[in-house]
């Protein structure tokens, strides 16, 4: 709150509070920092993203970026223990999982897809076609890449994983 010079007041009264300006920038702080944290809860999907395992130099690092020669890792969270001492205990994230898995199954007569099937349709709506078709190409391509990197012979195996990086890089950029 500004006064008439365009500065702040030394205190200014909320409700029945006195609050020094040191108090209220205090304040725009907490509050800033709760919307930030709020907002980035709320954005958080229940789609994980994947991790890769790199090796370079004797060194292992996990990352969420592909690297060449990159092993993807399963994160697949866990889903809770339930019911063992006769009281769910499963976390608002896997229960809205089974609500959608339910509705996918109820739901897949009618659109024929699977629950997967669903979630990639959903996290891809916003895309260009342009982008959506490219998506496409790269759910074919990178399996068959890493058939391929794992048949490789050593002499190609480094041309491999470059193609299978490369493939999973754009996947990445693309937001598939």
């Amino acid at each position: 709150m500004l006064n008439c010079n365009g500065m702040m007041p030394q205190s200014t009264t909320i409700g029945e509070i006195r609050m020094s300006g040191r108090h209220q920038q205090r304040l725009k702080l907490v509050q800033w920092a709760c919307t930030a944290f709020c907002l980035a809860v709320a954005a958080q999907g229940t789609w994980a993203q994947a991790v890769y395992r790199c090796e370079a130099n004797g060194r292992v690092a996990y990352s969420h970026e592909p690297c060449p020669g990159a092993k993807a890792v399963d994160t697949t969270p866990t889903q809770g223990l339930d019911k063992s001492s006769g009281v769910s205990r499963k976390g608002a994230d896997v229960r809205r999982d089974e609500t959608n898995r339910t509705f996918s199954e109820a739901v897949r007569p009618i659109t024929g897809k699977t629950h997967e099937e669903r979630i990639t349709m959903h996290r891809r709506f916003k895309l260009s076609e342009l982008a959506k078709v490219e998506c496409r190409l790269l759910d074919e391509r990178i399996p068959a890449e890493q058939a391929a990197e794992t048949q490789a012979a050593p002499s190609n195996l480094k041309d491999a994983q470059m193609a299978l990086f490369k493939s999973r890089k754009r996947y990445r950029e693309l937001g598939c």
